[in-house]
């Protein structure tokens, strides 16, 4: 394993086996469980902040695949809230093959999938749900880029389930959870380098017209809004 990584299991067929000669690397992950399905797993990639000690991640699947299943009974049958997690993923990846290092790393970073789906899920937890409704894709879509474009100017963006008070009952959280410190996500990253992530959103977005009718097809006329500042 190189410095900094997990290390990775390589598993390779037997010489004798003649019917498959695929081989499958694994990469492992440190993790220690905290009980009711939450681990703490240690970073995928070597951080850049000062205090990598601190740096481990709660492991919260079981929990968000809970909060997914919620909103699934609560939103509209042809709730966009999945489509526009995808869409925005999608415009963060091409936007970051088109920066030079180390911008495009720290777009990555700051841009993370976690990040966005926390985004995503704080949004959809302040209502109403029945705005969620696939005909407003184009809208829900704009309103989750500007919340994490003021997430990033703010350098503020907490943690779904550490101390978080608005979260439905209905997902039985540990109390250990409830009770536990906020935790800011956009903590680890300094001021110009969450600004310049901001700036680079908004101006990903304000050229995605053709990129978000590739990712959702026909069914949404795409118009060109008034540029967003």
């Amino acid at each position: 394993a190189s410095a900094g990584r997990p290390p990775t299991l390589l598993l390779q067929p037997r010489s004798d086996h003649l019917c498959c000669h695929l081989a499958m690397a694994v990469r492992l992950i440190p993790a220690i469980p905290l009980g009711d399905s939450l681990y703490l797993t240690a970073p995928l990639e070597a951080p850049c902040a000062p205090c990598p000690e601190a740096l481990w991640g709660l492991n919260a699947s079981r929990q968000e695949q809970r909060l997914l299943s919620w909103l699934k009974e609560q939103a509209p049958a042809s709730s966009c809230h999945l489509k526009c997690l995808q869409i925005l993923k999608g415009l963060r990846d091409v936007r970051g093959r088109r920066l030079p290092e180390p911008l495009c790393s720290q777009w990555g970073q700051v841009l993370s999938s976690y990040v966005l789906k926390t985004a995503l899920f704080s949004l959809l937890l302040r209502g109403p749900l029945e705005a969620w409704d696939e005909r407003f894709l184009v809208e829900r879509l704009e309103e989750l880029v500007l919340f994490l474009r003021d997430c990033l100017r703010k350098q503020v963006l907490m943690h779904l389930f550490l101390g978080n008070a608005a979260l439905p009952e209905a997902l039985a959280l540990p109390r250990f959870l409830k009770e536990a410190a906020p935790v800011n996500l956009l903590a680890p990253f300094d001021g110009p380098t969450l600004d310049l992530a901001a700036r680079l959103l908004l101006d990903t977005w304000n050229q995605a017209p053709r990129v978000v009718g590739a990712c959702s097809g026909p069914r949404h006329r795409w118009w060109a809004p008034a540029p967003c500042r």
